[in-house]
């Protein structure tokens, strides 16, 4: 059993049971990297202020670099004795230098010091976060162009409602993304702040320079309240939020594949790759991934609650239980990122019956707000286009009919402003390339959009490597 760093106080060795209860290096393992890397940029900056000596310093830099080696390599025995990552890390560089390896946690506590792994963590997180959306928008970008020509019916409420082009469907969701883009941005500015320095809660007595240790990590500004900074776990749960936002607009297109998918419908076919079968049916083709990303959402809102309940009752500034953070908060990070990858190699993949499609973008009346908008220029108001346009679908559904197969006799039983000049506005394509409003379904609006999309996505590629640099 491996001594506690804290054992002075007590007399009493830490129950077995207590130390497997608190534990959490099974967990948070995975913050290793940037523990260390919170550590050596401490150390340095300990030494430039004439805390400790450099060659101290030197001595526990250069020890540092070799338990992240050993421990990439998995050549580092962890278990619950250690508490957490940054117990284990210390203890192993007492165990290699001894007294002078104590000297690192001078001006820094647990707290400040789990703060910093965290926002480090996370701003990885956040940037991988970034080029998974944009490279699924890219996707849906290109899905988009290549199939400029495909029209489909829109729907509301899940009925048929006007014909669309099925670009134009893709490019809604390229827009959610697009908020979730700007929503991980704004997470990520609240995320780069630097607490390390602020100690259990209070600062501390030593002549530090957070500024300094800062600029050595890569932060853009520096915490202003040290209570604040060890207590502070909103930007997890801002990336919970968001998280939870992206997987909702996931979780959407999820189940506009299985429908499409089902016979139903029969507008695409999910390659078999991302397909399973059954146990006992064999004709059966089920699209598993978009139903498990459907399903992995409601973790995710899941994640997010927790950590909500977690944080509301908690006075300033640490305590224990800010460590049940970290596992919704992993969880969440996995979910999305792997999400996110299955997705944009799945959507490439699908085939699209454009005939299925189109042959359904003019059923079931979708050409009824055509028919009324023709009256309207006729000069009839549209309230009273709507009810005599409503008239002619009752007769239609009556007889069989589409608008379509109506005579222009049959028209002008309903009003007397039907004229020859009718039937244009009964041609799909005339009625996707008449709606040129701002966002509309018109071809060239569509081109525009996904035009404005490559520029964006074009400068969130400078951007990113800018950042990277």
């Amino acid at each position: 059993m491996a001594e506690k760093l804290w054992q002075g106080r007590f007399e009493q060795r830490t129950d077995k049971l207590v130390e497997e209860y608190t534990a959490s290096i099974q967990f948070d393992f995975r913050l290793y990297r940037y523990d260390i890397q919170g550590s050596i940029a401490h150390c340095r900056m300990l030494a430039e202020c004439g805390i400790i000596s450099h060659d101290e310093a030197s001595r526990i830099v250069q020890t540092l670099g070799e338990i992240l080696r050993d421990m990439e390599r998995g050549q580092i025995a962890l278990d619950s004795s250690q508490e957490d990552i940054h117990m284990a890390v210390e203890n192993e560089l007492l165990a290699r230098i001894g007294d002078v390896g104590g000297k690192l946690h001078t001006a820094r506590s647990r707290n400040d010091q789990i703060a910093l792994d965290m926002r480090l963590y996370m701003r990885d997180v956040l940037r991988r976060t970034l080029d998974l959306v944009h490279e699924t928008q890219s996707t849906l970008v290109e899905i988009a162009e290549k199939h400029i020509g495909v029209i489909m019916p829109g729907f509301t409420h899940l009925q048929h409602a006007q014909p669309i082009l099925f670009s134009h469907h893709l490019m809604a969701y390229y827009e959610m993304f697009r908020r979730d883009c700007a929503r991980f941005r704004d997470c990520l500015t609240r995320t780069d702040v630097m607490p390390l320095g602020s100690a259990a809660l209070a600062g501390t007595t030593f002549p530090t320079d957070m500024e300094w240790t800062a600029r050595e990590l890569g932060f853009s500004t520096v915490v202003a309240n040290s209570m604040d900074a060890v207590s502070d776990r909103d930007y997890l749960i801002e990336f919970c939020s968001a998280s939870a936002i992206l997987m909702m607009h996931v979780s959407r297109m999820a189940e506009e594949l299985i429908l499409w998918s089902s016979p139903e419908f029969d507008f695409i076919e999910i390659s078999d790759a991302f397909c399973t079968g059954s146990s006992i049916m064999p004709q059966k083709k089920n699209p598993d991934v978009p139903e498990l990303m459907r399903g992995k959402t409601g973790r995710v809102y899941g994640n997010l609650i927790a950590l909500l309940t977690l944080t509301k009752g908690l006075p300033l500034a640490y305590n224990r239980d800010m460590q049940e953070d970290k596992q919704p908060v992993f969880d969440t990070v996995d979910t999305v990122l792997s999400t996110l990858r299955l997705l944009c190699k799945m959507l490439p993949e699908i085939t699209i019956n454009r005939q299925r499609m189109a042959a359904m973008a003019g059923h079931n009346f979708t050409l009824a707000t055509d028919l009324a908008d023709y009256l309207v220029t006729r000069g009839v108001p549209f309230r009273k286009a709507h009810h005599v346009v409503g008239q002619v679908v009752h007769y239609c559904i009556r007889n069989g009919k589409e608008l379509s197969d109506c005579s222009l006799d049959e028209f002008r039983n309903f009003h007397k402003a039907f004229d020859e000049d009718v039937f244009p506005y009964l041609d799909i394509s005339n009625v996707i390339d008449r709606r040129r409003s701002i966002g509309g379904t018109a071809t060239s609006r569509v081109k525009e959009a996904i035009a404005r999309a490559r520029a964006d996505l074009e400068s969130c590629k400078r951007e990113s490597t800018q950042n990277l640099k």
